[in-house]
């Protein structure tokens, strides 16, 4: 399944490479909005939230009314869950608030998937050089990413896993990581970073991993 992702920063559309670079901006929303209405899934994610530099709650809610999303960016607590899930939000995605003190939060995990339920929880690894980045990316832990789907497997209903080292380069996803992460988890997979076309998503979904693209969409490399 390819996963549409809408990046908000600054109250518009962009894609990064490498959580970095501003490579492209939108401000066309309907337009977007529009051509990803047929997924079963968008990704949204409010990278100022995520980078502990501001908010983009009001077009998260208003994008989240109009798509089946899950909504991702600097949701720490149960609370901003429940406010994104409320507003229309299909699914939230925890990431960074998952460790703390350098050790896997399982007690958040716990908490938040007792009172919201596994099926309104994605759980997101995103990995540079192997170990788990947490804080937009800024902060490497000594975790990796296969030790965490470990732990915390009994309390989400998917898990998203991005390549910092190849996000939003369109140089290709890693097929033997993708194969890696299927065999540790029976939850829906998802994948990110450096997507860049349908036959790469296609061999995503013969090993049971639904693929996660921005850059290839917005550059129109792959049609939606």
């Amino acid at each position: 399944m390819l996963i549409p992702s809408i990046d908000l920063l600054g109250g518009k559309i962009v894609q990064l490479v490498q959580g970095e670079k501003k490579a492209l901006e939108f401000e066309n929303f309907s337009y977007w909005i529009e051509r990803f209405s047929e997924y079963p899934l968008v990704q949204l994610i409010d990278l100022d939230a995520a980078m502990g530099s501001g908010s983009n709650q009001q077009l998260i809610a208003s994008i989240a009314k109009q798509l089946p999303s899950q909504v991702g960016g600097g949701i720490r607590d149960l609370t901003r869950a429940r406010e994104l899930l409320d507003a229309g939000a299909k699914r939230v995605i925890f990431g960074s608030a998952l460790l703390k003190d350098g050790q896997i939060n399982i007690a958040l995990a716990q908490e938040i998937s007792s009172a919201l339920g596994q099926q309104c929880l994605t759980f997101a690894i995103d990995s540079r050089s192997g170990k788990v980045a947490i804080k937009g990316w800024k902060e490497i832990t000594s975790i990796d990413p296969l030790e965490m789907i470990s732990v915390l497997e009994p309390y989400c209903s998917a898990f998203l896993y991005t390549h910092i080292d190849t996000e939003g380069t369109m140089s290709g996803f890693p097929l033997e990581v993708a194969s890696k992460l299927r065999q540790a988890s029976s939850r829906q997979l998802i994948v990110a970073g450096g997507i860049r076309s349908m036959t790469e998503v296609q061999a995503l979904d013969e090993i049971g991993v639904d693929a996660v693209v921005g850059m290839a969409i917005y550059t129109g490399a792959i049609s939606t």
